[in-house]
């Protein structure tokens, strides 16, 4: 049904004018609203599971557009329901919210000089990977969607998520499933209409801007987080032997983990990194202390091996402990699984992309990024698409751009446009290939089971 009413669109669209030019100059026409709205967010950041003024902009823009907005989903969550003219699939599009705990130091006139608590401590805050444009793309894009809900096939769900970099107010280990995309699935926010596709993007620095970057399968990676904790027995410096070094144990701990990806991992089916970021023991150098405490990070870009790392820390890090009579305690804690892109969407969905600028502004990537992303569990759900927008002046070097996540960070405002044409093109041009899609989606999970 779907395909057949995508064969009849170019006609309609013929006859009054061509579908590139509808968009292009619906997008044109938003792009100042867009960038307004951009700034705003920038100036006044909010940390995640804290965006309560970014909501309720969210909330009134969404309104008025004439958007159906539900709230109550994951403390700040919004989602916005458009139902278009004709009849067609559900399809839903995700921006983030939440801004990071960093000073901002970038030479824009709208510079963030926000203040906020984060994990009890009061802190600087920054949109610094993004997500302020994240929201104003798709707020962008919801505009101009609206403003032609009569040339849309199906029913649009704009998903606008907090804290996909973390709760500002909990305990990120131990209450992960408690925000961002787990608790927004969690709380139904995906139930009523219940989208089969989704997609979504992130603003990247060091890419220019107006060019667009994908790539099938694995495009981030998955990422755990791991405690350790060492518990000996404290004794003076000078005699080791009478008590029990936790330190020297960490460090055989730290040192044999790493083979868990160099001998332990079939590297044949993807990459894996375990990083220990903080190591905190002793307060003298003449007193051997009773506990170590570290913390690190688990990225890989394979499921296969991130499962077999997940197995065999643990039991490594409990041997290691035991031949050093330490005891020790080992956490866990996932944040994100592989982000996926669905092959076939992907592929039926890359002359969209390259319509978005041209052939020469697509760009197809070698290897997946070394980040991750909540995103990830949408995909789990039903097929999904993430790409990258190049977020840096095209004219600029972009081995000097500040990377994400850089006090310096800085988004270019015609990337602005290449999102909210994205995501508009993605609505229009999916129910062409919605059956497809589908199709093989529920061919690749049956023959899983």
């Amino acid at each position: 049904m779907y395909k057949q009413l995508a064969l009849c669109l170019p006609l309609v669209f013929g006859s009054q004018i061509s579908f590139a030019d509808w968009v292009d100059n619906s997008v044109q026409a938003a792009e100042a609203h867009t960038i307004k709205l951009r700034q705003h967010i920038h100036q006044h950041p909010e940390l995640g599971n804290m965006e309560f003024k970014t909501s309720e902009l969210v909330q009134k823009e969404l309104k008025s557009y004439g958007i159906e907005v539900r709230k109550g989903y994951a403390k700040t969550g919004v989602i916005g329901v458009l139902k278009g003219a004709k009849p067609g699939p559900v399809m839903a599009l995700r921006a983030d919210m939440d801004a990071l705990p960093i000073k901002e130091t970038a030479p824009v006139p709208f510079a963030s000089k926000q203040k906020a608590i984060y994990q009890g401590q009061e802190t600087y805050v920054m949109h610094a990977c993004g997500h302020d444009a994240h929201t104003a793309m798709l707020l962008g894009a919801a505009k101009v969607l609206a403003e032609n809900r009569d040339k849309i096939a199906g029913t649009v769900v704009f998903v606008f998520q907090p804290a996909e970099e973390g709760g500002a107010d909990i305990d990120n280990f131990t209450q992960g499933d408690q925000i961002g995309s787990r608790k927004m699935i969690a709380d139904g926010a995906l139930n009523n209409p219940k989208p089969e596709v989704i997609f979504g993007m992130h603003v990247m620095a060091g890419m220019p801007s107006g060019n667009i970057f994908y790539k099938d399968g694995a495009i981030l990676n998955s990422a755990d987080h791991l405690r350790i904790q060492v518990n000996g027995s404290q004794v003076h410096g000078s005699m080791p032997w009478a008590g029990i070094d936790p330190i020297y144990a960490s460090a055989q701990m730290i040192t044999n983990i790493q083979s868990l990806v160099s001998r332990k991992a079939d590297l044949t089916k993807g990459m894996g990194v375990v990083s220990i970021g903080s190591i905190q023991g002793g307060t003298t150098g003449n007193v051997i202390p009773d506990q170590v405490n570290m913390v690190g990070t688990i990225r890989s870009n394979s499921e296969d091996v991130r499962q077999g790392i997940l197995t065999d820390l643990p039991k490594m890090v409990e041997h290691n402990a035991a031949a050093n009579d330490v005891k020790v305690k080992v956490e866990i804690a996932p944040y994100a699984p592989v982000t996926t892109n669905d092959k076939t969407l992907t592929e039926l969905m890359r002359p969209t992309l390259a319509s978005v600028h041209g052939e020469d502004k697509l760009h197809l990537l070698d290897n997946n990024a070394s980040a991750s992303e909540d995103f990830a569990y949408y995909g789990q759900l039903m097929p999904s698409l993430f790409v990258f927008v190049g977020a840096t002046p095209a004219d600029q070097d972009m081995s000097k751009a500040a990377p994400n996540h850089n006090p310096m960070f800085i988004v270019d405002d015609t990337t602005l446009k290449t999102g909210v044409e994205s995501h508009v093109r993605f609505i229009m041009d999916y129910p062409k290939v919605a059956e497809q899609v589908q199709a093989s989606w529920k061919k690749r999970n049956a023959s899983t089971k």
